[in-house]
């Protein structure tokens, strides 16, 4: 796999065990059963849930403009790259499809992260891998690219956390799954590791460093720069395989960051992902979730609340939109979420978009929605996310919820019927419910009913 390369300049000193260790657990790892089971289960739980929230993501104005612009503006030459649920069913080249394909997913704010990293990995690999095995190793068997995109998972979840050790600011994920693209990308297209390196060095470099909380206060459709990321990925390593050299990626080899990377291959940091139940900003589902426990224990009747109050962390708690204008604002959001799940008693899609944004009675109780912030749920904070909720009723009456986090955490995880529900809901609600079942059955079936990335693409294409 992989086209030829030309000879690339050394980078300053000798490369790290880390890259050494990268190609073992990458040799290792890939070997058809290596995989330890719970692991690849997880690694399709994940991938199902991408793909559910990938159709869901292309029905959005969002999704329609970064579609439109990969197609113009990334040209997909001799060897396109699908875009994802593109309703034009347009190609790009493989960093176009990233770039789309990340943002896409990024649209609907429902996939799937990790607690350290504050941010997701599989939103920005998954495209971006897919788009690199589409063109250049289309009858790649389906498990062959799970076992590549767990090690994605690996490097990059590990590169996110690295970041927030070392760099003051607090970046989007763009920042670190760059890194994470661009390393798995390379291993997974067989380059040596020299190439490998300055690949991790250039997407490090270059990769988008944008201010997260700028985003959290001011929503708009930069989102979490997962796009952005995947693009920088994809194109590191093409830059790299052709002779362009970068410096040494600080998040990999940095001395300070080395205990981050000596328990790859025996610590499964894709273990410990979350998976949302609900399609808004992590920080604010502990507090749907109070509110959904205390609507559905009590019988509540939205017309019967009087204040609604949260106490949360305080990233929580900068989600203050009530009133949003846009499926972005709604996802960054905490008043109109709550509000929603507790007149609905659900928090759908179409709640936080389309017409949901102009429920009279949704916006009516978000304006009555006070927010706290709790020292105790901020010393926990980002290991753990913390919320409290409490329904002051018209007749005076005040229920309580007792402190809650989100279900699924690594601790307490969706299981495998709630993941299939929520595939199916957002498959059905982007149009696509009559290919739900069967791409769950060849995403989960494994060996039992053998595909390939060609078979996967061609899941993910609107023409299909």
């Amino acid at each position: 796999m992989g086209a030829a390369v030309a000879d690339t300049a050394a980078l300053p000193g000798e490369p790290v065990a880390v890259h050494e260790t990268f190609a073992l657990f990458h040799r290792t790892q890939t070997v058809p059963g290596a995989l330890p089971g719970p692991v690849l289960k997880q690694a399709r739980r994940c991938l199902i849930d991408l793909v559910g929230v990938a159709a869901a993501g292309s029905r959005t104005e969002l999704a329609v403009l970064i579609a439109a612009h990969a197609a113009t503006q990334f040209g997909a030459g001799t060897n396109p790259a699908t875009i994802l649920f593109d309703a034009g069913a347009r190609k790009a080249s493989p960093a176009g499809a990233a770039l789309a394909g990340g943002m896409t997913i990024d649209a609907i704010d429902a996939h799937d992260g990790h607690p350290l990293t504050k941010g997701h990995a599989g939103c920005g690999l998954f495209p971006a891998l897919l788009a690199i095995a589409e063109t250049e190793a289309p009858d790649m068997p389906l498990d062959e690219f799970l076992a590549h995109l767990t090690i994605g998972y690996e490097i990059a979840i590990r590169c996110g956390i690295a970041l927030h050790a070392t760099a003051p600011d607090y970046h989007t994920s763009g920042a670190w799954v760059a890194v994470g693209v661009a390393l798995s990308g390379a291993l997974m297209t067989g380059a040596n590791s020299e190439i490998v390196r300055h690949a991790a060095g250039i997407a490090e470099y270059h990769g988008p460093r944008s201010q997260m909380m700028r985003c959290i206060d001011h929503p708009t459709m930069l989102k979490d720069g997962s796009g952005w990321g995947a693009m920088a990925g994809v194109s590191a390593l093409m830059l790299a395989r052709s002779g362009f050299t970068g410096a040494p990626a600080l998040t990999v080899e940095e001395a300070a960051v080395t205990g981050i990377w000596s328990d790859l291959g025996t610590r499964w940091r894709i273990m410990e992902q979350y998976l949302k139940p609900w399609p808004v900003c992590r920080w604010a589902q502990p507090a749907v979730e109070a509110a959904l426990d205390l609507r559905s224990a009590h019988g509540v009747a939205s017309d019967t609340i009087g204040r609604v109050r949260v106490r949360s962390f305080h990233e929580a708690i900068r989600l203050a939109t009530a009133r949003p204008a846009d499926t972005e604002q709604a996802q960054y959001a905490l008043p109109f979420p709550v509000a929603a799940a507790l007149v609905h008693g659900r928090l759908g899609v179409a709640q936080i978009s389309g017409e949901g944004l102009r429920d009279a009675t949704v916006l009516d109780l978000a304006e009555r929605v006070e927010l706290s912030e709790s020292a105790a749920f901020n010393d926990l904070f980002p290991a753990e996310r913390w919320a409290e909720v409490e329904l002051e009723l018209t007749g005076g009456r005040v229920l309580a919820s007792k402190p809650l986090t989100a279900r699924g955490d690594a601790d307490a995880p969706l299981s495998d019927a709630e993941i299939s529900s929520k595939f199916h809901a957002l498959m059905d609600e982007a149009g696509y419910g009559d290919r739900a079942t069967r791409i769950e059955d060849m995403m989960m079936a494994g060996a039992a009913t053998p595909a390939t990335v060609s078979d996967l693409v061609a899941c993910c294409s609107a023409s299909s």
